[in-house]
C-alpha cells in the first residue's frame, strides 16, 4: 500500500487510484456476435478472437449431423439444437466479457481458451476415425448415450463444488 503524499501546505493527500487497463482490442458487439454465430455455429467466436472454440463449435456441429445421418437419428438430433444455442449464447456472453476487460468492473471470469476444447476435438476425432475405419461401431454403443450425460453433470456438479469450497476459503462467506 502507498503512503499518502504531503502537499505544501502540510496536508496529507490521498494517493492516486491506479489506472484501469486498457481494453485488448476494439471493443465486440454482443449482438453482431450471436448474428454471425447464428448464421453458422463458430463464426461468432472467429469475431471474438477465439478460433480454437470456433472450431470446437464447427466440429460439433457438423459431428451430430454425422451422427444422426451414419449412425442412429436418436439421440444425436437432440444435440444439434444444444450445439446452436450453447454457440449462440457463448458468443453473446464471450464478446460482453471481452467489453469488460480493463474497466472498474470484475469479469465473471477470463475468456481464455480452454485446454478442452482441443482435447474434446482429439477425442471426437479418434472416436469417428475409428468408426470409419471399422474399429469401432458407433451405432453399437447408441444405446449408452445417458452415460455420457451423468459424465458431463457430475463434472459439472465436481467443478461447481470445487468452486465453492473456494470460495469460502478465500472470504469466509459462502456462494
Amino acid at each position: 500500500m502507498s503512503t499518502p503524499v504531503i502537499d505544501v501546505q502540510g496536508q496529507a493527500t490521498p494517493p492516486a487510484l491506479p489506472a484501469a487497463r486498457p481494453a485488448a482490442g476494439p471493443p465486440k458487439s454482443p449482438g453482431l456476435a450471436f448474428i454471425l454465430s447464428l448464421l453458422f455455429p463458430g463464426v461468432g467466436q472467429i469475431y471474438n478472437g477465439q478460433p480454437a472454440k470456433a472450431l470446437g463449435f464447427f466440429f460439433a456441429f457438423v459431428s451430430t449431423i454425422y451422427a444422426v445421418v451414419e449412425i442412429n437419428p436418436m439421440p444425436f438430433a437432440l444435440f444439434i439444437p444444444f450445439v446452436i444455442l450453447y454457440n449462440l449464447v457463448d458468443a453473446w456472453r464471450t464478446a460482453t466479457l471481452i467489453n469488460t476487460r480493463g474497466t472498474t468492473e470484475a469479469p465473471e471470469d477470463e475468456v481464455a481458451e480452454s485446454p478442452a476444447w482441443g482435447g474434446g476435438l482429439i477425442l471426437l476425432g479418434t472416436l469417428f476415425l475409428f468408426h470409419n475405419l471399422g474399429w469401432l461401431d458407433l451405432s453399437r454403443l447408441s444405446r449408452f448415450w445417458p452415460a455420457l450425460l451423468i459424465v458431463v453433470g457430475a463434472v459439472i456438479l465436481y467443478r461447481s463444488i470445487q468452486k465453492g469450497k473456494g470460495a469460502e476459503k478465500g472470504d469466509g462467506t459462502a456462494l
